[in-house]
């Protein structure tokens, strides 16, 4: 499975980045506002990213945009930026035609906001390169987002779709993501990605043996240092 990570924080993709796990980035506008993002700097913000992960990364700039003639423009003008963006899109009526034409244009859409099998599969349809189920939203109800990402899953591998297939896509990115049994999972129920915060991803490298396993081999070393 892949790791994308899902901030628009420069700091934070650099990390990431460094750790040499990093195969894409997902950003959105509440991820671009907690940065103390403006409109004015917002292109120049996503180039950013795309220098720091390289070409071959896939960095997903969100359209605000409500209609599909707007979506349209906004991602013809969001993939000329750099040749690893991908136009991210919410699942909705406007958004699958613009999807539909960007996708025959060569430009990637990545396909947010799903929470069901028939939005997903709307999508792969339409020609979404990526499909972006929610799994911690549905926690937040008190439904089982786990659940729901294996039915996506499931639905959107039995067929294929006539786009990105030489890409293997679509793919679908684990998204609201919260914590390591989020990402364990997605793994296990084989979603292609999964994109997560920073700070869960640092959640992923603790384990409570792990850090007794540590300390013992201090402890140890110390006493042969001490011996010297």
């Amino acid at each position: 499975m892949k790791f994308f990570i899902d901030t628009a924080n420069l700091d934070d993709i650099k990390a990431a980045a460094d750790w040499g796990i990093l195969s894409g980035v997902t950003t959105n506008p509440t991820l671009y506002a907690r940065c103390g993002g403006t409109l004015a700097d917002f292109e120049s913000h996503m180039v950013k990213i795309c220098k720091i992960v390289g070409n071959d990364v896939p960095v997903s700039a969100e359209s605000c945009a409500t209609t599909t003639e707007d979506m349209i423009a906004d991602g013809e003008r969001l993939a000329a930026l750099a040749p690893n963006i991908v136009v991210k899109l919410p699942i909705c009526e406007a958004a699958l035609p613009a999807t539909h034409a960007l996708a025959k244009k060569g430009i990637r859409v990545n396909m947010t906001l799903i929470f069901s099998v028939t939005q997903a599969l709307l999508a792969a349809r339409a020609g979404a390169r990526y499909i972006s189920p929610f799994v911690g939203r549905f926690d937040d109800i008190a439904e089982d987002g786990l659940h729901e990402l294996e039915a996506v899953v499931d639905a959107v591998k039995n067929f294929d779709y006539g786009y990105w297939e030489q890409e293997g896509g679509p793919e679908i990115i684990t998204a609201s993501v919260r914590t390591p049994n989020h990402v364990a999972q997605a793994a296990l129920l084989g979603a292609d990605i999964a994109t997560v915060p920073f700070g869960a991803l640092k959640k992923c490298l603790l384990h409570p043996l792990t850090n007794q396993g540590l300390a013992a081999f201090e402890a140890d070393w110390k006493k042969v240092t001490e011996q010297a």
